[in-house]
């Protein structure tokens, strides 16, 4: 099992949840509360997902914050190499 790659969605769903509830108490109709929902899931997403890259790349490649680049960086190993001779 890898490390969960989803903060960046589940900060979105948590935005498109507060967006929609704030529509709804400040008297928005459903379409416009939809809309507001979308565009914060997009925003939020979006956000994270770069600060998330940003703090990834300024730690640089072999240092640890939470991901496995040694299993990765690997090439794919062919069981029957054969096939390729000839």
């Amino acid at each position: 099992m890898g490390k969960f790659r989803g903060w960046h969605i589940v900060a979105g769903i948590a935005a498109m949840l507060l967006a929609g509830i704030f529509g709804t108490a400040m008297g928005l109709n459903n379409t416009a509360t939809y809309l507001a929902s979308g565009v914060a899931f997009v925003a939020v997403s979006l956000w994270v997902d770069s600060r998330i890259s940003r703090r990834r790349s300024a730690a640089g490649p072999g240092q640890d914050l939470g991901q496995d680049l040694g299993q990765d960086a690997k090439p794919a190993l062919d069981a029957d190499p054969s096939k390729r001779e000839g």
